[in-house]
């Protein structure tokens, strides 16, 4: 600790600031204002929640919604049309993340939502959007689920849309193909779309789009002797086959998914804790015959205004929508930090959280027991009310936070832990919401061109569990050796872990090596040895680390990027892990993060550094760039070896503890 902290002994001229050692003093600081900015965070009832950002589409959406349900007001769309203009780039298009390039589908769905909000085809960011989108191929070549928006309006023809017959629902487990070989999220799309498809509405939109349109040669048809040929001709097949879907089959397939699709709506009113099945779901019932004042609809309609954000900005007050909600993953996040930065077990912001994590045990069956119908029932999900959805990742990191809180757990870490067990795949890893999720050959199909649609093992969220599966002392059980030989397996050849859930292999090297420190695997290990040299080779001049989104399409992106906080942490993780939490890189690392705090205690972080789906969909996590610099500081200042003192309110707090750390 004192060679990472000391102050230099000598200096060089006109050597860069990031290469000198931290100031031990600016270091306990920035971790003390970063935890009592964290604490000042804590609702009350104990949780935590950072806004989830994403792209317009979740705004442009909601407000085609609404227009076809016919319920759009015209305070909702000035609201969320002054948003959407504020993130159009120069160019005239939109991205899917901050700072990446424009993307075609974005961009044609938020124009569609200005031009509800009565912007002219003549002013110039219309024009511009319009520009881009012709010369980038047009409506012809936007993503499928455009063009399903596009087919609600009469503006693209249901029938060169890919099929998606709702008697699907019907299929049994075993048979290919049924819903439950997607993935929880994309099953909850496909079916409702599959109704809304099969019963093709059209509803007026109030202008046409032929300014978008390109004269664009046929696509031609993959060969026959391919995949991808294969899957076409089955499509048109499909696609003949809607054409003439009559009588009885018909409708028992609309009405098994639409019960299928009640059954599934959350306390909340959402479908899955997410917009795509949120939305889809409420107009395939509509069309179904449901009313907006049933209380399935009516319920659905009210949850969307707890994903609604609201801000005043100079140009007035802008409306956004969150794809979903993150409190139970932040709350174990910011438990895990605050822990990591010298509060005590038992310490009252710690309590309140611990109390509240308790009381969002989930403890009934999901999806997830079509696959492993004998695993106990136990677990944690993402959102406030997701029971029907426990995921994996959350639940590995619920279990290291309450281990944390000092609240009496044994009974929920126990079905945890068993429930986690229960969810390993054949091949050693875990996914994050089902077991065996693998049949590949779906994303292939024609109406899957965005986002991932299986949920196969990863190396984030496998980590995540091998690490908390060790923390409760199943270290030497057979499940965590495979999980750990898995994680060896996946290593990519330069060293790193790809990353899943977060950006990119930055996140998956950040968990996978604290991860198998903690399952037994010796810091001298070849494997740990690859990583922290990729990890040091990628370290940007300033000091921190960072990874373009882009890194999940272009390899030339891998572990480049902008330096961002959680970035910078999560390579600051690994380190300390592998023992290298007090080399020169590491001290250069924590100077970035003393620099470029906020005075608040904070970091600004535009970079979105999560994942939804590789390559299609990314997340902005709000305190990712607080919780996870907070813990690798804590961490390389060995904060909870001396503890912290008792605060006042559970937000104003000293720094004896930190004190101690540095100066022994």
């Amino acid at each position: 600790m004192t060679e990472l902290l000391s102050p230099k002994t000598t200096t060089s001229v006109g050597m860069d600031r990031a290469a000198d050692p931290p100031d031990p003093a600016a270091a306990r600081e920035a971790l003390r204002r970063a935890r009592d900015h964290l604490l000042g965070l804590q609702e009350d009832a104990g949780w935590w929640k950072g806004e989830l950002a994403t792209n317009v589409t979740m705004d442009a959406e909601d407000l085609l919604l609404r227009q076809f349900l016919g319920i759009r007001t015209a305070e909702q769309t000035a609201e969320t049309a002054r948003w959407i203009r504020s993130q159009q780039r120069p160019d005239g298009s939109w991205a899917t993340f901050h700072g990446g390039p424009g993307d075609l589908s974005t961009t044609i769905e938020a124009y569609l939502a200005l031009r509800l909000a009565g912007d002219e085809l003549e002013t110039p960011h219309m024009a511009r959007a319009a520009a881009f989108v012709r010369a980038h191929g047009g409506l012809a070549a936007s993503r499928v689920f455009t063009r399903f928006w596009l087919a609600l309006f009469g503006h693209w023809p249901w029938s060169q849309l890919p099929a998606v017959p709702p008697e699907l629902v019907l299929l049994p487990s075993w048979v290919p193909f049924n819903v439950y070989d997607f993935a929880c999220w994309a099953r909850q799309t496909i079916v409702p779309l599959s109704i809304v498809r099969a019963l093709r509405p059209v509803r007026p939109l109030g202008f046409t789009v032929d300014e978008l349109r390109t004269a664009t040669p046929p696509s031609r048809r993959p060969r026959l002797r391919t995949r991808s040929g294969v899957l076409y001709r089955l499509d048109r097949l499909a696609s003949s086959y809607e054409r003439v879907a009559r009588g009885p089959v018909r409708r028992h397939a609309l009405r098994r998914a639409a019960e299928w699709i009640v059954a599934r709506q959350e306390a909340d009113g959402s479908w899955g804790g997410i917009q795509p099945p949120w939305v889809y779901s409420l107009m395939a019932l509509h069309l179904l015959g449901y009313p907006l004042d049933h209380p399935v609809l009516r319920a659905g309609l009210a949850g969307l205004e707890r994903f609604t954000v609201r801000e005043e900005t100079p140009d007035g007050p802008v409306r956004r929508l969150e794809a979903c909600q993150s409190p139970v993953w932040d709350t174990a996040l910011a438990v895990i930090a605050l822990s990591d930065a010298g509060l005590p077990a038992g310490h009252p912001a710690l309590d309140r959280a611990g109390r509240w994590l308790l009381d969002e045990e989930i403890r009934v069956r999901g999806d997830w027991a079509v696959r492993r119908p004998k695993t106990p029932v136990g677990g944690w999900a993402f959102e406030f009310d997701n029971d029907g959805y426990a995921d994996t990742d959350d639940t590995a990191e619920v279990i290291m936070a309450l281990r944390r809180t000092g609240v009496p757990a044994e009974g929920a870490v126990l079905r945890a832990s068993r429930w986690l067990l229960g969810m390993q795949c054949r091949d050693g890893g875990w996914a994050a919401f089902d077991a065996d999720n693998t049949r590949a050959l779906l994303g292939d199909l024609p109406f899957c061109d965005f986002g991932e649609v299986i949920d196969p093992p990863s190396a984030d969220v496998t980590a995540h569990i091998v690490e908390a599966l060790a923390a409760e002392n199943f270290t030497g059980t057979v499940p965590v050796r495979r999980g750990v030989h898995w994680l060896l397996r996946a290593q990519e050849p330069d060293g790193s872990w790809f990353g899943r859930w977060g950006a990119n292999h930055v996140y998956g090297t950040g968990a996978a090596v604290p991860a198998l420190v903690a399952a037994g695997v010796r810091r001298d290990h070849p494997a740990i040895g690859r990583a922290v040299d990729w990890l040091l080779a990628h370290q940007n001049d300033d000091g921190g680390w960072g990874e373009d989104l882009r890194s999940y399409r272009d390899p030339a992106w891998i572990g480049r990027g902008e330096s961002t906080a959680s970035q910078t942490a999560w390579a600051l993780l690994a380190l300390h892990a592998a023992g290298h939490g007090t080399g020169e890189p590491a001290g250069r690392a924590v100077r970035w993060l003393v620099d470029t705090q906020r005075s608040d205690g904070g970091w600004d972080e535009p970079q979105f550094t999560g994942t939804g789906f590789p390559g299609d969909f990314y997340i902005n996590y709000g305190l990712y760039r607080l919780v996870f610099p907070i813990s690798a500081l804590g961490r390389i200042l060995d904060a909870r070896a001396d503890g912290l003192e008792a605060t006042t309110g559970g937000v104003a707090a000293t720094a004896g503890g930190l004190e101690a750390t540095v100066t022994a």
